[in-house]
């Protein structure tokens, strides 16, 4: 009988890379093209996701990328009052657009009110995306570690206009 060495999925792979465990192979590196520090290093990582092993993972890779998590919330309520609260110690968000049934577009008119830029993560395309929210930038789920690199560094570069929302 033959065994096959299983690839480890989701949390577990996340968890790996946090601790060191695994590599990202060549031509998946988020950062081999510049000797630049890239925008997201050392920023405050706001994560606003309702399912709580999608929101660990992205801890881990938010950790992976160089920056830090500066609070994580699963529910519209909680989100808006650390929001309101800690608005001064978060650079960028990512949030999850539906949480349980409900739209998070309230938590992302606030950031965006502090100067704060955000990015949605979803399963939706972008034409169940209202169109005053498509200028915002989307990571679709699931997403890897280099899509989440990139949409935190252009988050991060381009300034959101907070009139928009």
């Amino acid at each position: 009988m033959v065994l096959h060495r299983r690839q480890p999925l989701g949390l577990a792979r996340a968890r790996q890379r946090a601790r060191g465990l695994d590599t990202i192979r060549p031509g998946n590196d988020v950062n081999t093209t510049t000797d630049e520090t890239p925008p997201r290093k050392d920023r405050r990582i706001f994560i606003v996701e309702d399912e709580s092993l999608v929101a660990m993972m992205i801890e881990a890779m938010v950790e992976e990328l160089g920056a830090r998590v500066a609070g994580t919330h699963n529910d519209i309520k909680g989100a808006l009052a650390f929001v309101a609260t800690s608005h001064t110690e978060i650079d960028a968000a990512v949030l999850d657009l539906n949480l349980g049934g409900q739209r998070s577009y309230d938590i992302a008119a606030a950031l965006l009110g502090h100067g704060i830029p955000v990015v949605f993560s979803t399963g939706y395309d972008d034409g169940a995306i209202p169109a005053e929210w498509r200028h915002v930038p989307r990571l679709s789920k699931p997403f890897q570690l280099d899509e989440l690199a990139q949409a935190l560094d252009t988050a991060l570069t381009t300034r959101l206009d907070a009139a928009q929302s």
